[in-house]
């Protein structure tokens, strides 16, 4: 028993002074950890209170979409972009403010909003927004500067459209070879699509659309007439 006691003071002083010299780091690794912790669920209740005050200003926005209340749409869209930037709403709110405003002459800030989703949007989003972006900038004439907004890589579910989308910026350029070609990729993009959709069950009525929008990229490319 004695001998018991011993070793295990032996032990004790041991752990003493291992605690001696590394207490302070274990502490400190410790209190890093625990500063961690809390500072992600900080994170994830700023997020979580962020997208609810969000949501709440884009049914204001949706609410004025419906009353046709454009300068109510303003309003709540540049709200939403100032203040909640790096929400999804923000980027939903300009692209709808930018519809808005399209269809009631102000082509100016309609690019305005496009713009910024171009900016700070993410994937799909960001993608309609370069694509409605082209639109107005075609309407324009500012042919170099619609061809610049569809370089660059795509969301795999957007590709047949900019390669669509490139082909009416060079037939619009009277470029007949290079919008040929565009239509073409298009049909080959679309038909991948089309692969890929049946291979994961795709929602129904997708298979058809797709159909409908093949017929009318083959109408483009007939209408282009036969390529050297």
């Amino acid at each position: 028993m004695a001998t018991y006691d011993l070793e295990e003071q032996e032990q004790i002083a041991e752990l003493k002074a291992w605690w001696k010299q590394y207490g302070n780091l274990v502490a400190g690794v410790a209190t890093v950890a625990a500063l961690g912790v809390l500072a992600w669920q900080g994170w994830n209740w700023y997020q979580r209170n962020q997208a609810a005050q969000a949501s709440a200003v884009y049914g204001v926005l949706q609410q004025a979409v419906a009353e046709n209340d454009l300068q109510r749409i303003k309003t709540s869209s540049g709200e939403l972009l100032e203040k909640f930037p790096s929400t999804v709403y923000a980027s939903l709110a300009a692209l709808t403010a930018a519809k808005a405003t399209n269809e009631a002459g102000d082509a100016k800030t309609a690019k305005l909003q496009l713009v910024w989703v171009t900016e700070h949007g993410k994937d799909e989003l960001r993608d309609l927004a370069r694509l409605r972006l082209v639109a107005l900038l075609l309407d324009e004439k500012a042919y170099d500067d619609a061809l610049k907004q569809i370089e660059g890589a795509v969301s795999p579910g957007f590709a047949a459209r900019f390669q669509d989308t490139r082909g009416d910026v060079f037939n619009a350029q009277g470029k007949k070879s290079e919008a040929r070609a565009a239509y073409q990729a298009a049909l080959a993009a679309l038909a991948e699509t089309d692969k890929s959709g049946k291979e994961k069950s795709n929602l129904p009525g997708a298979q058809q659309a797709n159909s409908a929008y093949g017929e009318l990229l083959q109408l483009k490319l007939d209408a282009l007439g036969e390529g050297n």
